[in-house]
């Protein structure tokens, strides 16, 4: 259905990877989820995104099965160009192509991060050079993460890259962070989620909002009834149930994660411990709890496809134990509150600023295994004291729900970012295509 003069256009790029296997473009189903919710305030929804060729991870299914839920949303794939050389080939096609999606476009927002083959940084300046307006999101300070998450070789301690990829890391460190600071500078609106993003590039940014990513709808929230019988459960002697979801990598600090639960052990804490979530860090940590005999009470099963079974396991446990090392702002910390669920792990902006409503005091100093360790071993010893910790947690979780932060996001768009001059209807394609000859290239 061809759209009309009156009604509106977003262009988005979102880093999230498309996979094209056997012929056909799988899609996280998350991702799905958030295009969705941004159609509900725009008529017009295209999206660019890269593609990696390969079989999909668990939890991606073909494009064409969202034939409904994708109607008014257009797919637009880039090539993923992760290699300097590779990026060159590429770039003046994407050029042209980013450049054709922009001028159609009421409003654009991009959001930034990656290194080299950042299409949304690209974007940005395609967007100041034919001087439209636009919006830059990001929810961490990509060019202080980068030079500490390159992947190490799995028999490598993953928080101690090699040299190459120290070398590497450093290399691509200074154009990483100008261009970040570039895109950012030139931007007419700056979406920043969460507090330690926000206070990183409000100052680079002509109009900055300090904004949540969330993926939690009203009704994963943890129910009244869920929470009076899970803050009643602590009672008693079993053992403290330890949880943490995401991405086995050294920016999650998987090692000071163990090391914290040797420590738990050696405190004579009774604890079962769960991390759910892929890895390359994944091989040493299942090392270390082998050696330290701690097999029985901790578990790794990997990547879970069903967030709601993601969500249960999280509403289950009694702590959220992270480690997380550098300045980003994890959704799983807020999906955990939602839950009921305490967090107790590094300090950082945007970690206080989640429980500071309710006086939490569940931070310490990166680093600091020890006082992690000892934190929790005192709430393990006052399960009263670890009860009202839930409670507390659920109030903070409270004002956290997708519908709302995409609202709020669309709102914020709409007040604040100037309407460009896209292209009049007739001069725009008609057709929803997949762009499948430039997923090849």
């Amino acid at each position: 259905m061809p759209r009309t003069a009156s009604q509106t256009s977003l262009l988005l790029y979102a880093p999230v990877p498309l996979y094209l296997f056997e012929g056909s473009l799988y899609i996280e189903g998350q991702a799905v989820n958030g295009l969705q919710l941004w159609a509900r305030y725009f008529d017009w929804v295209t999206v660019m995104m890269p593609v990696s060729a390969g079989a999909p991870p668990a939890g991606w299914a073909p494009l064409h099965s969202y034939q409904q839920e994708l109607s008014r949303i257009r797919i637009e794939p880039l090539p993923m160009a992760s290699h300097p050389g590779q990026f060159l080939r590429v770039l003046p096609r994407a050029l042209h192509r980013i450049g054709r999606l922009i001028a159609e476009a009421d409003y654009l927002s991009f959001a930034i991060g990656g290194g080299v083959g950042d299409w949304g940084a690209v974007s940005c300046l395609v967007a100041h050079h034919r001087q439209r307006p636009y919006a830059v999101w990001t929810d961490r300070v990509d060019s202080k993460v980068m030079p500490q998450s390159q992947k190490p070789p799995r028999d490598k301690a993953p928080e101690q890259p090699p040299w190459r990829s120290r070398l590497q890391g450093r290399l691509y460190h200074r154009p990483m962070a100008w261009l970040e600071k570039a895109a950012i500078q030139r931007a007419d609106l700056g979406l920043f989620h969460g507090g330690e993003t926000f206070q990183a590039n409000q100052g680079l940014c002509r109009n900055s909002h300090l904004v949540q990513d969330i993926h939690v709808a009203e009704a994963d929230h943890i129910s009244d009834s869920a929470l009076v019988k899970k803050a009643a459960g602590v009672a008693g002697k079993r053992p403290l149930r330890l949880i943490y979801t995401g991405q086995a990598e050294a920016m999650s600090g998987p090692t000071d994660w163990i090391t914290v639960l040797e420590r738990l052990n050696g405190l004579v804490v009774d604890f079962n411990a769960t991390w759910i979530g892929d890895g390359a860090a994944l091989p040493q940590m299942h090392a270390r709890i082998q050696r330290a005999g701690l097999t029985e009470c901790v578990d790794f099963p990997g990547f879970v496809e069903d967030h709601g079974a993601v969500l249960q396991a999280v509403l289950q446990a009694d702590i959220f134990m992270f480690c997380h090392k550098t300045a980003e702002t994890p959704r799983c910390l807020i999906e955990a509150l939602t839950c009921g669920t305490p967090v107790l792990g590094y300090d950082c902006t945007s970690a206080r600023e989640l429980i500071s409503g309710q006086g939490g005091d569940g931070l310490v100093p990166c680093g600091d295994t020890a006082a992690l360790a000892q934190r929790i071993a005192e709430l393990d010893a006052d399960r009263d004291r670890l009860a009202r910790r839930m409670i507390n947690a659920r109030a903070d979780g409270m004002p956290f729900c997708a519908a709302l932060a995409f609202a709020q996001r669309a709102e914020i768009l709409r007040q604040h970012l100037p309407v460009g001059r896209p292209l009049p209807p007739h001069r725009r394609r008609p057709t929803l295509g997949q762009g499948w000859d430039a997923a090849r290239n």
